[in-house]
């Protein structure tokens, strides 16, 4: 029989991931990515954690009550533009509309970020995939009785997705993680969390991929997606010398990030994914006291939204924040600042002077799940919208789409 050739739009951790998993499955993998290289838009440079402990979902009424609260402060952890519009507003009102699915959707994103774990580190393992892997958990720290009393709720839910995550008083606080300044309520902690940089692991799985059998197509400007009547798609696409290209294929995969609304409407499909912008910093650490004072064990400060990794002895992200401002990619300085100050005040020996700034596009939907199988259109196939959570969720939901499409098209 001939072999499937499918297309996978986008080169991120979900659609690298994507075309690692269809090769798996033995079908010829065309990945198309408009940068020069893999991993460069929202897999760069984010929190680093691969965080089944960061399950739960935001659709509760004090997720909009602080996004009304915050909305004129710019260092607001949650900041919503005031500027309307109707993809925005359409976003939020379904976002209000999933707030009943609140506890399930939690419970089964847990459980898939439990799941993708396994076909995570053995792909990396399979391939000699070095990205500073650190297995020492994930900590959360809480510096009011609010704020834990909810997390204790939260660790609830993730128990019913099978997640083993408990309360820590802020001595065993300081006990697993010694280099923490200031003084806490309390904190929950997940031994069997990771850390690791998403960019290395995702150019590394590219190339692994390619070693596969997979054509990796850069600096791809994706212009037109047709579906054929008789099935399959007709991609359109300009290289990078601006030469035109068309070709079709027996599927596509559509994995482009916040690009894939505009994609779907092409195909047939709604696909509400909005762009939510994340901030990051990188801090180098050039010196001895500072390599000592910053943190072994990741972090997630419940007040600040913010979370830190270390990456190597060398580096320390720290990433976090919520901008619901559209499809808008400049690095904000007031919005940078708190994650300097946060490491300042909570790291106070690291040495702050070479700090490297960066911002991404989450893509999210608005029930805070992917959207993840086929579309309307014979061969057409998502998997996307994974918002916070695309590098924990990237290897399950990778496997699942290459079943679809093994059971559509193989």
């Amino acid at each position: 029989m001939r072999q499937a050739h499918l297309a996978v739009l986008g080169g991120g951790i979900t659609g690298v991931t994507t075309a690692y998993a269809l090769s798996l499955r033995g079908f010829a993998v065309t990945l198309y990515e408009r940068h020069r290289y893999a991993a460069m838009e929202t897999s760069f440079a984010n929190g680093g954690q691969l965080s089944a402990s960061n399950a739960e979902v935001w659709n509760l009424p004090a997720t909009v009550l602080k996004g009304l609260k915050w909305m004129l402060r710019a260092d607001a952890p949650l900041l919503v533009s005031p500027t309307p519009g109707w993809h925005k507003l359409s976003w939020f009102a379904e976002f209000i509309a999933a707030m009943p699915q609140y506890e399930r959707n939690t419970i089964e994103t847990a459980r898939l970020a439990i799941a993708a774990r396994q076909h995570l580190f053995a792909w990396a393992e399979a391939e000699g995939i070095a990205f500073d892997h650190k297995r020492e958990g994930i900590l959360h720290i809480y510096r009011d009785k609010a704020g834990f009393d909810h997390a204790a709720k939260v660790t609830a839910l993730l128990a019913r997705g099978g997640l083993d995550r408990r309360a820590v008083t802020p001595e065993e606080i300081k006990s697993i993680e010694p280099t923490l300044a200031g003084r806490y309520h309390g904190g929950f902690y997940t031994p069997s969390d990771s850390t690791g940089d998403i960019h290395r692991f995702t150019f590394g799985l590219a190339q692994a991929a390619q070693r596969r059998g997979v054509e990796c197509l850069y600096e791809q400007q994706v212009s037109q997606l047709r579906p054929e009547a008789g099935g399959g798609v007709t991609i359109s696409a300009t290289g990078p010398e601006g030469e035109p290209s068309q070709r079709r294929f027996d599927g596509v995969v559509v994995c482009a990030g916040v690009a894939s609304r505009g994609f779907a409407a092409q195909l047939g499909d709604r696909v509400n994914v909005y762009p939510v912008k994340g901030y990051s910093i990188t801090v180098h650490l050039d010196d001895e006291a500072s390599r000592a004072a910053a943190p072994n064990v990741s972090l997630l400060d419940d007040e600040t939204k913010l979370v830190s990794s270390r990456l190597g002895p060398d580096r320390f992200r720290v990433a976090g924040t919520a901008e619901f401002a559209g499809e808008n990619r400049n690095i904000r300085a007031d919005r940078i600042r708190p994650l300097v100050d946060w490491v300042r005040q909570c790291f106070p020996g690291v040495d702050t002077r070479r700090v490297v700034p960066w911002a991404g596009l989450r893509p999210m939907m608005p029930n805070m799940m992917p959207k993840v199988g086929k579309g309307r259109a014979p061969g057409v196939f998502y998997n996307t919208g994974h918002g916070h959570l695309g590098w924990t969720l990237s290897a399950v939901t990778a496997d699942m789409v290459a079943a679809n499409v093994a059971s559509a098209l193989g």
